[in-house]
């Protein structure tokens, strides 16, 4: 994906921004809902639980709870991906939404 920004002397500067496969399902998750800290630094959704599949009949088989870590969570903030829904609070434990440009990377790109 390319994308234009404006220097500070006017002219325009092209970028390129590829995510690795990480990113990409941390910022599909973050696009289901907004992302919480959790222990041992994890993020997920809210009283995010495991799950059965539907179409199991036996409900045999759990659905793990997807998570991203903080690492990853920091890489698709500093794309500009992830914005901290608090902005008195401090952005390391604050919840984090997803931002109009990371919808149209996702539009764009998967």
């Amino acid at each position: 994906m390319t994308t234009t920004e404006k220097s500070s002397t006017g002219t325009v500067v092209a970028t390129i921004v590829s995510l690795t496969p990480t990113q990409i399902r941390g910022l599909k998750l973050a696009k289901d809902g907004d992302l919480f800290a959790q222990d041992a630094n994890k993020w997920t959704h809210l009283n995010a639980t495991v799950t059965y599949a539907r179409t199991d009949r036996f409900k045999e088989r759990p659905i793990k709870v997807k998570f991203l870590t903080t690492a990853t969570l920091n890489e698709l903030r500093d794309y500009g991906f992830l914005q901290s829904l608090d902005a008195d609070a401090a952005p390391e434990t604050s919840a984090q939404g997803i931002t109009m440009a990371g919808k149209m990377w996702l539009l764009k790109n998967k």
